[in-house]
C-alpha cells in the first residue's frame, strides 16, 4: 500500500504588532521564517482608517480617513517578544511595531511614535531617563475555581500551574516578573515587572496582556483585564510607576529633604500631571465603564490627589525599605492610578509625560501631600488643597479634554478628530445598555 503522506507541520508566524487607541493589540503577520531571513527595516501595510476602530470592531463614522491611504507597519527588531505557551502549537511570536507613512516618517496617529517623542523630549529637557513600570490586574472567568481567600496561598495553588506557566512564558520572552499574586477580588491576579525604560515598559505591558490572555484562552478560560467585569466587583487597575536616572543611572526622583522625599523634578512634574489630570483621563482610563472604578472609597483614584502610601490617591508616593541597608533613592518611585486597560499602554505613557513636563517646564512647586477623606472636606478645603473630583464618564472627560488647551496642543488637529472621533462612536455604540450589561461585553473585549 502507498505510504500516507506526513501531516505538513504549521509554519510559525511573526505578528507586527501595534497597540491602537481602543487599547487593543492589532497587527500584522508573516511567516518567520521570511522575517528571520529578511534584512533590513521589515514592514507591512495597514490602513490609516484602522485606528478609527472602536473596541466593537466598528469604525467610527465619520472619521478623518475613509477608505483613503495608505500606511506601514514597521517592525523593532529589538522589541521582538517570543514564548511557546503550553497548549499552543506554534510560538507567540511578537515584534513590536511602529505606524509609518510609506517614506518611513511617523504617522501622526501612531501611540508609539508619541511615546518616542515624549521620552525624548524629557531626557532633553532634564538630562534624566524616564524609568517607568506597569503593574496589571486582572481577573480569570469561566475557571470554576472553589472559592478562596483574597491574597492566600490556596488561591493561587487552586490556579497552579496557570501562575508558572506564566512566568516561564513571560520569562522566555525576555520578560522577568517581579511578582504574581492572588489578588483581592474573586479569581483576580496582579502582575508586576522590574523598572526599565520608558518604551520598554510599555512594550511589556502589551506583551504581558497577550501572554496572559493565551496560557488563559488554552485552558478554556478568559482572563480579562477590563476595569470592570461587574458592577459590584472589583476593579483591575494599571498602575504605573515611574522615576528618574541621570548619569551613570543615578538616581533623580529622590531627595531626602524634600516634601514626601521627592526632588524639585519630581515635585514638579508631579504638579503638571495633577494639573492636567481631569483631561488626562480620557486617555488613560478611556472606555465608558472606566469610571465606574474611578470612585472614593475605591481604593482607586478619584481626585486630583497626591498622597503618600494611600492607595485612593491618583499620585502614590510608593515606600521604601531599609531592610539589609537598601538605598532608598534606587527604590524611589511615584505610581500614577488614574489608569485601565481600556488605553493604550503607550498612549497613557506618553500624556503621563507630556503633562509632567508642562510642570518642569512652569517650574510648579510640589503639590501639597494630602491623607484623609476628599468627601470630609469642604469644596473651599479641597479648592486649597488642589482637590479636584475627577471625571466619571468618558463623556465627561472628553469635555474636561476639549477644555484644556494645553492637552489638547500635544496632538495635530487630525489625531485629535481621530481619537475623539471614536470614542464618541464607543458611546454612541454602548449607548442605552445597562451598567451591567456594559460590564459584561467589556469583560469579553479586554
Amino acid at each position: 500500500m502507498p505510504k500516507a503522506p506526513s501531516p505538513t507541520a504549521p509554519a510559525p508566524l511573526t505578528a507586527l504588532t501595534i497597540m491602537d487607541y481602543a487599547g487593543i493589540a492589532r497587527g500584522r503577520s508573516v511567516t518567520r521564517a521570511s522575517f528571520d531571513a529578511s534584512k533590513g527595516a521589515k514592514t507591512c501595510g495597514w490602513v490609516p482608517a484602522n485606528m478609527s476602530l472602536t473596541s466593537y470592531d466598528i469604525i467610527a463614522d465619520p472619521n478623518p480617513w475613509g477608505s483613503a491611504g495608505d500606511l506601514r507597519l514597521i517592525a523593532d527588531r529589538a522589541a521582538r517578544y517570543t514564548c511557546w505557551p503550553a497548549g499552543a502549537a506554534t510560538p507567540l511570536d511578537l515584534v513590536m511595531s511602529d505606524i509609518v507613512e510609506t517614506d518611513g516618517s511617523p504617522w501622526v496617529c501612531c501611540p508609539r511614535s508619541l511615546l518616542k517623542r515624549a521620552l525624548a523630549e524629557f531626557k532633553k529637557e532634564t538630562g534624566t531617563e524616564f524609568i517607568a513600570s506597569f503593574e496589571q490586574e486582572f481577573q480569570v472567568l469561566g475557571a470554576n475555581w472553589p472559592p478562596a481567600p483574597s491574597f492566600a496561598v490556596s488561591a493561587l495553588r487552586r490556579a497552579d500551574p496557570f501562575g508558572p506557566d506564566i512566568v516561564a512564558a513571560l520569562t522566555k520572552a525576555g520578560i522577568e516578573p517581579e511578582v504574581f499574586v492572588a489578588e483581592y477580588g474573586r479569581d483576580q491576579f496582579e502582575i508586576t515587572t522590574p523598572p526599565a525604560n520608558g518604551l520598554v515598559a510599555a512594550d511589556r505591558a502589551l506583551v504581558i496582556r497577550e501572554v496572559i490572555r493565551e496560557i488563559a484562552m488554552r485552558r478554556g478560560w478568559r482572563a480579562s483585564f477590563s476595569p470592570k467585569t461587574a458592577v459590584n466587583g472589583v476593579g483591575n487597575g494599571v498602575h504605573i510607576h515611574f522615576s528618574f536616572a541621570g548619569a551613570n543611572g543615578k538616581p533623580a526622583a529622590f531627595d531626602a529633604k524634600g516634601p514626601g522625599r521627592m526632588s524639585k523634578l519630581a515635585g514638579a512634574f508631579a504638579a503638571g500631571v495633577l494639573k492636567h489630570l481631569p483631561a488626562l483621563i480620557a486617555f488613560t482610563a478611556s472606555s465608558p465603564i472606566s469610571g465606574l472604578r474611578l470612585k472614593p472609597h475605591n481604593w482607586s483614584s478619584s481626585y486630583t490627589w497626591l498622597g503618600e502610601r494611600d492607595r485612593e490617591s491618583s499620585l502614590r508616593i510608593c515606600p521604601t525599605v531599609s531592610i539589609g541597608g537598601k538605598d532608598p533613592a534606587k527604590q524611589y518611585n511615584i505610581e500614577f492610578r488614574a489608569a485601565d486597560a481600556t488605553a493604550s499602554p503607550h498612549l497613557s505613557l506618553a500624556v503621563l509625560i507630556l503633562a509632567g513636563l508642562e510642570g518642569i517646564r512652569a517650574k510648579l512647586p510640589a503639590p501639597p501631600i494630602f491623607s484623609g477623606d476628599p468627601e470630609a472636606l469642604s469644596a473651599e478645603e479641597r479648592s486649597k488643597l488642589g482637590l479636584v473630583r475627577l471625571p466619571d464618564t468618558l463623556e465627561a472627560a472628553l469635555d474636561c479634554l476639549a477644555a484644556d488647551k494645553t492637552v489638547s496642543g500635544w496632538f495635530a488637529p487630525v489625531t485629535l478628530e481621530t481619537y475623539i472621533g471614536m470614542k464618541r462612536m464607543e458611546l454612541k455604540l454602548s449607548d442605552g445598555q445597562s451598567p451591567d450589561e456594559l460590564c459584561q461585553r467589556y469583560a469579553t473585549i479586554y
